[in-house]
């Protein structure tokens, strides 16, 4: 073993990381054009499914996006008439992105995308328990 042995890629941890992310996210494009999203807006969908109404900071933080990234995205989900974006009562400088019932209505066709997927990936049931399971665990450990 030599003094940059650990510069070497295959003993970074990142990078298998970033590979099969960057895999998996590809493997979602060909259902996802069919419901006219990408992967970062169906993501925001998901979030906005879930909780109905968040402000752009609660929505980005669940989605480990600034609102750089997110400003022109929900602009083109807004255009969709999938979200509104509203400013808050309480404190004008906040926005409030609040699904449509166009939006909800999208969830119904993007029900099968999670199978979908998972019938690409070539894990058992246990073998994607576990690595969902290490992976919710490290993004625990980086978020504090």
């Amino acid at each position: 073993m030599d003094k940059y042995d650990n510069l070497k890629l295959d003993k970074q941890l990142c990078f298998p990381l970033y590979a099969c992310s960057k895999e998996i996210t590809r493997r979602y494009k060909p259902f996802l054009s069919k419901l006219d999203l990408t992967y970062t807006q169906y993501i925001t969908m998901m979030v906005l499914w879930e909780f109905r109404e968040l402000s752009v900071k609660e929505l980005g933080d669940k989605l480990f996006l600034d609102s750089g990234t997110l400003t022109p995205l929900l602009k083109k989900l807004e255009s969709k008439g999938y979200l509104t974006r509203t400013r808050s009562v309480k404190d004008e400088r906040n926005l409030i992105i609040k699904v449509t019932d166009k939006g909800m209505a999208l969830r119904e066709e993007a029900l099968s995308v999670p199978q979908e997927i998972r019938a690409c990936v070539s894990l058992t049931d246990d073998e994607a328990a576990t690595l969902f399971r290490l992976l919710r665990r490290f993004m625990n450990t980086i978020e504090q």
